[in-house]
């Protein structure tokens, strides 16, 4: 197993509620850091009901199958059946974040479920936040967690253990973990984020059974330490969360959240502005990059307006643009951000896995990519399109907010496309730099 120093930390989750933010609204942001190569795929599966007895694929594992799983929007890896970020029907959204601890071993490469499973199978499950606790903890206990976290030759023997923000419309949940166990705080007012450290620390709101008792058998506790502190016992580089020496990313987002919310307005704006700070670190680039983006609006319970959700579909937020997407009678994301098929070629599914690599851009990323390397060069045409597109996004955040405080049942025709929409507009402009290659 690759030695956990030399695994890139990566991956930034936020959430901010009131009264750091206005309306009663909650929002919700990450950015995936994941290898440069990689591609990040966006889709939208509808909600299903399954047979009894039928099994789910997942990316290295059959597992049960629940009776119906809710429609669900992901951001994910193009190569693994989980997913990074996403949201469900009922405005749950979830990330996911990497984190090494005491009880990380060569047994972590076993292949059972990766944190990014367990991610797409709590938006499949979830109504409210509070029940992927439950979730976790059972399957955790069912299969455990583990296996490859990438499939080019460099990250193949990656592996590590995963906390999760959890938010629904009223409230947030961290849940972090430590192999089977797990520790989880309930968050509602403020804000919260989440990077590569267990950051509960004696704040706990509700554990695995037994925790502290087998902590104790491990030798990581004894009573003669004080309050049990989470992040304490099982990190493998504990730092109080008041102290400086904590992960820049972890808390450079957690000053940038506090500057941003003090007067109350925190709102979608403000998420894109924390993702794309490259001084952080939170939107990163180089042989690790942030390879998607996802910000989510949390409308509360009572509201006429729907949650909205916008992803960016292609590397580096800065130089990219978010789009919407929002669940509603005839919702679609299109297919210009999903990645070809393989089918039991892929290199993924044949044992020994991970042999050969394939190429799994998508469309949007191509015309992207292209949009880079002229930015790289300083090229005029580059900068011009970059500017394009970003008043697409300003543009299409004005009309959002005029549609969301609006929203009637004739407004679904408006914005069940919406997302194919804007990468439709924002693939033509990036067919114009084909054309004066």
């Amino acid at each position: 197993m690759t030695e956990k120093n030399d695994i890139p930390r990566s991956c930034d989750t936020f959430v901010a509620l009131p009264p750091a933010t206005a309306d009663g609204c909650i929002v919700f942001g990450k950015n995936s850091d994941r290898p440069s190569s990689e591609i990040q795929e966006v889709v939208y599966v509808p909600a299903q009901d399954h047979i009894e007895g039928s099994h789910v694929s997942c990316t290295y594992m059959q597992i049960d199958q629940i009776a119906r799983t809710h429609a669900v929007i992901l951001s994910k890896p193009s190569w693994m059946w989980g997913a990074e970020m996403g949201s469900n029907e009922h405005g749950v959204c979830v990330g996911n974040e990497a984190v090494w601890t005491k009880l990380n071993g060569p047994d972590d490469l076993v292949e059972k479920l990766l944190g990014m499973d367990l991610l797409r199978l709590l938006l499949v499950s979830l109504s409210v936040a509070k029940d992927g606790l439950e979730v976790i903890a059972n399957l955790l206990t069912k299969y455990g967690q583990g296996g490859p976290c990438g499939e080019d030759p460099s990250s193949t023997k990656w592996s590590y253990h995963n906390s999760f923000l959890i938010a629904d419309r009223t409230e947030a949940w961290v849940l972090e973990t430590a192999g089977r166990f797990w520790a989880a705080e309930k968050v509602t007012e403020g804000v919260r984020n989440i990077s590569n450290d267990l950051s509960i620390e004696t704040k706990i709101d509700l554990m695995s059974p037994n925790l502290i008792d087998e902590a104790k058998s491990l030798g990581l506790y004894s009573d003669d330490d004080g309050p049990f502190n989470f992040a304490k016992v099982f990190s493998e580089c504990y730092t109080s969360s008041t102290s400086l020496a904590r992960s820049d990313r972890f808390s450079c987002g957690r000053r940038l959240m506090k500057d941003l919310s003090k007067g109350g307005t925190f709102g979608v704006k403000e998420m894109f502005q924390i993702l794309r700070d490259e001084d952080s670190g939170i939107c990163m680039s180089g042989s690790f990059t942030s390879t998607g983006s996802q910000v989510s609006l949390l409308t509360p319970p009572t509201s006429s307006s729907p949650c909205c959700h916008w992803f960016t579909a292609t590397p580096n937020p800065k130089w990219s643009i978010y789009k919407p997407f929002i669940f509603c009678p005839g919702a679609s994301v299109g297919d210009v951000t999903k990645s070809p098929q393989y089918g039991a070629d892929d290199p993924v599914r044949k044992i020994p896995r991970f042999q050969t690599q394939v190429d799994r851009q998508h469309k949007l990323n191509k015309g992207h990519e292209n949009l880079l390397k002229l930015l790289e060069k300083e090229d005029p045409s580059g900068k011009m399109v970059l500017k394009n597109i970003q008043e697409l996004e300003t543009k299409c955040l004005e009309d959002m907010d005029e549609i969301l405080k609006n929203f009637d049942e004739k407004s679904c025709t408006k914005v069940s496309q919406i997302f194919d929409h804007m990468c439709n507009i924002e693939l033509n402009f990036y067919s114009t730099i084909s054309c004066h290659k």
